[in-house]
């Protein structure tokens, strides 16, 4: 207690220090027994003074009782926090404090209706014996205007119940049936929260859009954006201000820029590519020696920091790519028209122009704004078709970009660049968006060829920003830390069960180990869930103005300059150099980190609305195949059940851990296998198997299956034992 235990004979005495041990405490729970010993001693004289002293302190409001006798100080007495609601899938609470430690967990009973996103206060009301501190929300600030999509239900002539998609709405919403008539039953909309009054059963709601019919694809494609708070359109305001942008490239334009329309200038794009944000150009200038323009769309020449547009970008942070559209961060009238390096026509740009010979050594660099025009579009097909025949349309032009191209890739994985080669599925879709069968995306020489000249350019513009005359200035950096230690190890176990030993340790030496593997393993069963393991090890690339480096590529200073069009960091960049070229003074840090900052969080929510896509139209795809058998191997787990990915797919479903049989099954996430209680039996990831579709939720985004072949062993009833279809043997 920090206290001696002397005699307290008064009652003001006893009273005093009684009060002082619930306020030096205010999250425990006292007994009578314990106070009365703390205070002065626990004989009956004692409890019984102690009684009055907690009695009086209760009539005061000062102290709660609950339980058998368990005493707290009043919850309107306990300091109060405020926080952001981070609502997980079982309706519980994590809310984050700048004046707390670690976030606070708040049971679903305890949250008040609170939800996800609102602005709340709260109270610290225990801490676990694992440091976690546990609270309870006592007010709502401010109800968050998010929109959740769902599934509507008119139930009577005044009700309307709306079922929402995300597993982050606990509960339905209700609508009024009389001021929403057009809602009718079986249709997605978007609603938002008006107001949930204590001992409702569900919220009332607004009707913001009705989105479509349930299983309609734009219908659906747009519920996802919005359960990840993503917008699906424009504001009027937005659209009106792109409309309103003068395109003309005046004479001062002109003037103030390097013309580079009469040099050879190409695109290479995918081929139902709408924004061209990237040309290259190039020529010789001298006996092995050429001049090669990286030319980028130069989006901050026509949105002015401030503006409506310039505030919407920063918003959205990033185009996000679901699996049938691309949901543009900046309006069409600039993404796919202004600044789109589209062909024969002379186009506004900032660009990296290197002198380069041919044994990859940079003698000059020049960055700055230019008009150009593009001679040619080629889809990624047509160029490698040049590449590969030796025959077509600029030919000269590709095929030396590819040759230099190509040496500087080899440059940067022997500097310690890291190749991960993970099978990318992708989906032939229907006139109506529905998926008609699964391709596998290939990277060839004309995708590098664009990557390797992004990369060349992103980097030296990096470094260019990052210091003068050996004084550092502040710079957007995209950083790639070095990989998590402990996950590592985990990986150089897991990959022992294929046969693969990895001995380096640090530095240049592991990332030629992991491209050696990356090569062995290719068109391998294991290619994927070693791909993916590997990937699990390494941190995250983000957005900071703290640079460490970019571990993957091995570079020291690395940015991202070359797609403004879709991210906003790439605006920021473009800002930063041209204040660099004018001599201006370094950025304010705390600024740019604060938009860093942002601008990774809006990423990871694009990744994650991405993610959710291709889930929906896996699920879609196998609609139809319920029943079916397919060949697959483990790609993940958790406490859930076990995650199966289909070999000639990739789509990936769930055994959950009740269908299982034979045994009582539970994940041991430190060795990241399932066991079985009794028998010891394993499932691990990597392990070959074979599933049925047992059912389809669109609803969840589930594909949910069940084990019908292991390790090459049948099961022909669901009653089988697994000794002999697992790997055997009591855990140690």
């Amino acid at each position: 207690m920090g206290r001696k235990k002397n005699v307290r004979e008064s009652f003001s005495d006893r009273a005093s220090f009684i009060v002082g041990m619930f306020r030096e405490q205010p999250e425990r729970k006292f007994t009578l027994k314990g106070l009365a010993a703390a205070s002065g001693g626990a004989d009956k004289g004692g409890r019984d003074m102690t009684k009055r002293i907690l009695d009086t302190l209760l009539e005061q409001g000062f102290i709660e009782c609950e339980g058998r006798g368990n005493y707290h100080l009043s919850r309107s007495k306990l300091p109060r926090y405020q926080g952001v609601a981070d609502m997980s899938n079982n309706g519980n609470l994590y809310v984050s404090c700048p004046e707390l430690d670690s976030d606070v967990f708040i049971h679903s009973r305890n949250t008040h209706h609170a939800l996800n996103g609102d602005k709340v206060e709260f109270v610290v009301t225990h801490t676990a014996r694992t440091g976690a501190l546990e609270g309870e929300i006592v007010k709502i600030l401010e109800r968050s205007d998010r929109c959740y999509a769902g599934v509507a239900d008119v139930v009577s002539k005044s009700a309307i119940i709306v079922a929402p998609d995300s597993r982050r709405m606990p509960v339905d919403i209700y609508l009024s049936r009389k001021k929403y008539p057009n809602v009718q039953t079986g249709d997605k909309v978007a609603v938002r929260i008006k107001e949930w009054y204590d001992g409702d059963d569900m919220p009332i709601g607004e009707l913001v859009d009705i989105l479509g019919s349930t299983g309609d694809n734009d219908a659906e494609m747009h519920a996802i954006l919005l359960e990840y708070d993503l917008p699906y359109k424009f504001e009027q305001e937005v659209e009106q201000a792109a409309a309103q942008i003068d395109g003309t490239i005046t004479a001062k334009d002109y003037a103030e820029r390097r013309d580079m329309r009469d040099v050879a200038t190409l695109t290479i794009d995918p081929a139902d590519a709408k924004d061209f944000d990237d040309a290259l150009s190039v020529r010789s200038v001298g006996e092995g020696l050429w001049e090669v323009g990286v030319h980028i769309a130069d989006v901050t020449h026509y949105v002015r920091p401030g503006s409506v547009i310039d505030d919407q970008a920063l918003e959205r942070g990033t185009s996000v790519y679901l699996v049938d559209r691309t949901i543009p961060m900046l309006p069409e009238r600039l993404s796919n028209e202004l600044c789109s390096l589209r062909p024969h026509e002379e186009k506004l740009c900032f660009s990296a122009v290197f002198t380069i010979d041919e044994k990859l050594k940079v003698h000059s660099e020049w960055f700055g704004r230019t008009v150009i025009y593009s001679d040619r579009r080629f889809t990624y097909e047509e160029a490698q078709q040049i590449i590969e025949s030796g025959q077509g349309d600029m030919c000269s032009e590709i095929l030396t970009l590819h040759r230099l191209a190509q040496g500087l890739r080899k440059d940067r994985y022997r500097k310690g660049a890291i190749a991960f080669d993970r099978r990318e599925a992708k989906f032939h879709l229907d006139q109506n968006g529905h998926p008609t069968g699964v391709y596998f995306k290939v990277q060839k020489e004309a995708n590098q060829l664009i990557e390797e000249f992004m990369l060349l350019a992103n980097r030296r513009v990096a470094t260019f920003c990052a210091k003068r005359n050996g004084k550092p200035r502040t710079m957007v950096f995209r950083v790639h830390d070095e990989p998590n230690s402990e996950k590592f190890e985990r990986f150089r176990t897991f990959i022992l069960r294929f046969g693969h030993l990895f001995k380096a340790q640090k530095g240049v030496a592991v990332s030629k180990e992991l491209n050696q593997l990356m090569a062995d393993i290719k068109g391998k069963p294991e290619q994927n869930v070693v791909s993916m393991l590997a990937i699990r090890s390494m941190a995250k690339a983000v957005y900071t103005t703290a640079n460490i480096g970019h571990y993957g590529l091995a570079f020291p200073y690395y940015t991202h300059f070359t797609s403004p069009i879709r991210r906003y960091p790439d605006m920021m960049v473009h800002r930063l150099l041209q204040r660099y070229l004018d001599g201006g003074k370094s950025a304010d840090r705390d600024a740019l980190e604060s938009l860093c900052e942002h601008s990774s969080e809006r990423e990871v929510v694009a990744a994650e609305a991405e993610r959710a896509s291709i889930k929906y139209k896996m699920v879609e795809f196998m609609a139809d195949k319920v029943g079916q058998e397919f060949d697959g191997h483990i790609s993940g787990m958790s406490e859930w059940g076990i995650f199966v990915e289909l070999e000639d797919s990739i789509v990936e479903g769930m055994v959950a851990m009740r269908d299982i049989t034979g045994d009582y099954y539970r994940f041991d996430e430190a060795r990241y296998e399932v066991y079985g209680h009794s028998t010891g039996n394993t499932f691990t990831l990597g392990d070959k198997v074979r599933v049925k579709v047992k059912s389809a939720d669109l609803r969840r985004r589930m594909l949910d299956f069940t084990f019908v072949e292991i390790d090459g062993v049948r099961i022909e009833e669901p009653t089988i034992t697994f000794n002999t279809t697992v790997k055997k043997g009591r855990r140690k």
